[in-house]
């Protein structure tokens, strides 16, 4: 059989590019993507018995890359049917690859065709979102098209209502800017970081407007740097921990700030410890509560049914509580911009406080993403 001339299942095959395309997708070459890819991947330099052969004339999702390195013996195919990668025994590597330049592999190769959603599936579970992978023909009239599709492919599907409505439009033209500048994801997130600390001192300091402005621009370049870092495949496990690090330990410092600014202000609060404790505990028990539910279940919380991934749109985080804060310090009422959050925190508390002794309270199979169905 085909599948036992690929030697030992569990050693990495080879990776080798085929064919060419000089035409750049968020400026570089497929060559350069592919290459990015197989080292991401752990398939550069590796000695395998078997070849992964990936045809530049195409974009291809990482994702369908790693799954075919799983598949000895397939063929995958774009939705005209050409075939545009395989998996193949090193032996035949070289007819394989004449094959996928001419578009048409021997049948003597026995390969499984298979399409980009036959191979990976629709359901992104790390973005949380059901959409057909990225395998798309690239040449010079579409490449406009292919960086869209891409850039779309990057995006959470379940989100704040901000950077699910909002920011798409501007973050695709200001990450093809930081792709053709050479920016790498680590410099942009850097520069939220240095936002993060502007806007906690200038809330401290009661200067809202301009600790607004601050905190916006941050939650602009905090999705910036997640989409380059994908699109460009620049993505790095130290970035990774960086970006999201930060995005789980700012948000009650510049709560706590606020409160500070509006206690030495024209309506300081009756009960700031109280509203305090409200707003920072309500924040670390949410995330808590979702952790627990990641734990327990393998999916997060807002993609389990239609509800929760409505309600990750406003729940009480960072952007939500944003939009309570900014139109209370336009008018001068800071304060009830707070009160505001507080409330909002709290009920958000319960919903997920609910959503978890809902999960708990039915049959363990039945927790499964509706975005997977």
């Amino acid at each position: 059989m085909l599948t036992s001339a690929m030697g030992d299942p569990a050693t990495p095959p080879q990776a080798r590019a085929v064919g060419s395309c000089e035409v750049k997708v968020w400026s570089a070459t497929s060559h350069e993507r592919l290459a990015r890819t197989f080292r991401r991947l752990g398939l550069e330099g590796c000695g395998g018995e078997s070849v992964v052969l990936a045809h530049e004339g195409w974009v291809y999702d990482e994702a369908l890359i790693g799954m075919l390195a799983k598949r000895p013996g397939a063929a995958l195919v774009d939705a005209a049917g050409r075939p545009v990668a395989a998996h193949v025994p090193a032996a035949m590597a070289e007819a394989a690859a004449q094959g996928l330049e001419t578009g048409d592999l021997p049948e003597a190769l026995g390969l499984e065709r298979l399409s980009a959603e036959a191979l990976q599936g629709a359901y992104n579970s790390a973005l949380r979102k059901r959409e057909p992978p990225v395998l798309e023909r690239l040449t010079a009239q579409n490449v406009r098209q292919v960086e869209a599709r891409l850039f779309q492919g990057s995006y959470k599907g379940v989100t704040d209502l901000v950077t699910k409505y909002v920011w798409p439009t501007p973050a695709r033209i200001v990450t093809r800017w930081c792709a053709a500048a050479r920016i790498t994801p680590n410099q942009v997130t850097f520069a939220s970081l240095i936002l993060v600390i502007v806007a906690f001192w200038l809330f401290w300091t009661g200067h809202f407007g301009w600790g607004l402005v601050a905190a916006w621009v941050m939650t602009f370049l905090d999705t910036v740097d997640g989409k380059l870092a994908r699109v460009t495949l620049n993505a790095s496990p130290i970035g990774n921990i960086f970006d999201h690090g930060i995005d789980l330990i700012h948000p009650p410092f510049w709560w706590w700030a606020w409160l500070v600014g509006v206690q030495a202000g024209a309506h300081p609060l009756a009960q700031p410890d109280l509203i305090l404790w409200v707003v920072l505990g309500g924040y670390a028990v949410q995330r808590a509560l979702e952790g627990i539910f990641l734990r327990a279940f393998n999916i997060h919380v807002h993609a389990w049914r239609p509800f929760d991934s409505f309600f990750r749109l406003i729940t009480a985080r960072r952007n939500p509580n944003l939009l309570l804060l900014t139109p209370a310090a336009v008018v001068g009422r800071p304060d009830i911009g707070l009160l505001l959050v507080a409330a909002w925190t709290a009920i958000s508390l319960v919903v997920h406080a609910a959503q978890l002794v809902q999960a708990f309270a039915v049959p363990r199979a039945s927790v499964v993403s509706w975005l997977s169905k």
